[in-house]
């Protein structure tokens, strides 16, 4: 029955956001470098912030500096969908937020402060790099479904973190997914929605990592993480300034030069990562072999995928001269 109220309200406070968002002309318009080519509602992706917000008030404030974290980074990204911010006032808050992420999850050790230093470097680096793969109708709620679902099957054997917590998110990215994840969305993520949906999923991710002592289990973020990561090498490489917004994602040339329907693209990202973290979860074979083997076979792949498809969007880019 908690449930069910929960799942009701979620969808009543998404509502309620259109509706604010429409009166404040909260949209996002497209330009040169976007996926899409209408104006469409922005921070429909703040029902994750509302999610994590209704299980602490129906299932207990289990984990209160966590969740400050959350409000704290979810909030300024919301107000940097509004009006942009300076870069360094959104990194100082999401580095104080996965401070605090950090000491709900007892590793603020001094002792070894340099690994905190490193982990709060790379954490920081996820989320930002989850926020850089929204840019299509569907990834974001569907990817964060794929990395969900895996976790909840890990939880039932290692019990790392609550499980309403993780049925909770589910139903927000359900209600999120039934606005975005279509050919013509009611709504976008947002950086509030991306931002904090990774930093919602990593939460569980460390507290599993930490049980297990296996870092293996990063393989359920491979798929972003490769096309991230290999993206901005790529940028480098052409000497891009990389604070620049881009088209340059594998996921965007298959969407904008390939002209793959964006539900079908998102469905592949899901589908791909969903596969691949089943496949470390059930396989008979060591996860850091696992891990490594994943990780070669998606930078092969992606390397193959830019030299076939790399020079249409150069041919883009070229006519909008």
């Amino acid at each position: 029955m908690s449930y069910a109220i929960i799942f009701i309200l979620l969808i009543m406070l998404e509502l309620a956001y259109f509706r604010l968002a429409d009166k404040f002309n909260i949209i996002d318009k497209p330009n040169l470098r976007s996926s899409h080519t209408t104006v469409v509602l922005r921070g429909g992706g703040i029902i994750f912030l509302f999610g994590v917000w209704l299980y602490a008030a129906f299932f207990g404030l289990d984990y209160p500096w966590f969740i400050l974290g959350l409000t704290l980074v979810g909030l300024v990204s919301f107000a940097d969908d509004i009006h942009s911010l300076p870069d360094r006032v959104r990194l100082l808050v999401q580095f104080l937020s996965m401070g605090l992420m950090f000491y709900q999850l007892d590793i603020l050790n001094l002792n070894d402060w340099w690994i905190v230093i490193v982990a709060l470097i790379v954490c920081v680096g996820i989320i930002n790099a989850y926020n850089f793969m929204d840019g299509i109708n569907g990834i974001t709620g569907g990817y964060s479904l794929a990395v969900l679902v895996p976790l909840i099957c890990l939880n039932r054997q290692y019990e790392f973190i609550s499980m309403p917590y993780l049925y909770i998110v589910g139903l927000s990215l359900l209600v999120f997914c039934f606005f975005n994840f279509r050919t013509k969305a009611k709504c976008f993520a947002g950086d509030v929605g991306s931002i904090s949906i990774a930093f919602i999923l990593l939460f569980p991710l460390g507290r599993l990592i930490l049980l297990t002592g296996d870092l293996s289990y990063l393989t359920l973020l491979a798929v972003y993480g490769a096309d991230a990561i290999l993206t901005i090498c790529h940028r480098i490489m052409l000497h891009e300034n990389l604070g620049e917004a881009h088209r340059k994602h594998a996921y965007q040339l298959m969407a904008n030069e390939l002209k793959t329907p964006h539900v079908v693209v998102s469905l592949f990202y899901m589908i791909l990562q969903t596969v691949i973290s089943f496949g470390l979860i059930l396989l008979p074979v060591k996860h850091y072999i696992y891990m490594t083997a994943v990780i070669l076979i998606l930078l092969v792949a992606y390397v193959i995928f830019m030299k076939r498809n790399y020079h249409l969007h150069e041919e883009y880019l070229k006519s909008k001269i």
